[in-house]
């Protein structure tokens, strides 16, 4: 299987493209000459990262009939100061709000997430360091 992106050119240094249906616009800032039409292409690793274990996260602990009532990933990324720069640590704290929520549960899933289901943790895990975090919000 291949995925494959197209991201077009449209005004100076914004790119459009279609991703499964859903347009999407990255740009720069205003200060280094964008228009700011978009998110930063480097915030959409978090993104990615967010939502691929997230998506996992949900999925396991429905199958485990546990459902908060809410859920957030949090994506921490540490920037290098030098060029090219780029992501060297990041953090992942799973948030989840709720009552007599069971912690080995929550455990068990974040862990099926990173250890065998979440394609973007395996990439970015063989790239720099990585950790997480479980939070409850009651």
């Amino acid at each position: 299987m291949k995925h494959v992106v197209d991201l077009a050119w449209t005004d100076k240094v914004a790119f459009e493209g279609d991703l499964d249906g859903h347009k999407i616009i990255v740009d720069a800032t205003k200060e280094v000459g964008g228009s700011d039409l978009g998110p930063r292409p480097k915030k959409l690793m978090l993104t990615a990262l967010a939502g691929c274990t997230g998506v996992d996260v949900i999925m396991i602990l429905k199958k485990m009939k546990v459902v908060p009532e809410a859920f957030n990933v949090i994506i921490e990324g540490d920037v290098t100061e030098e060029h090219p720069k780029h992501y060297n640590k990041m953090k992942v704290i799973y948030q989840f709000k709720g009552k007599d929520l069971p912690m080995e549960k929550l455990k068990k899933a974040v862990k099926l997430s990173e250890e065998t289901y979440c394609g973007v943790t395996a990439v970015y895990k063989k790239a720099m360091e990585m950790e997480s975090e479980i939070r409850i919000v009651e």
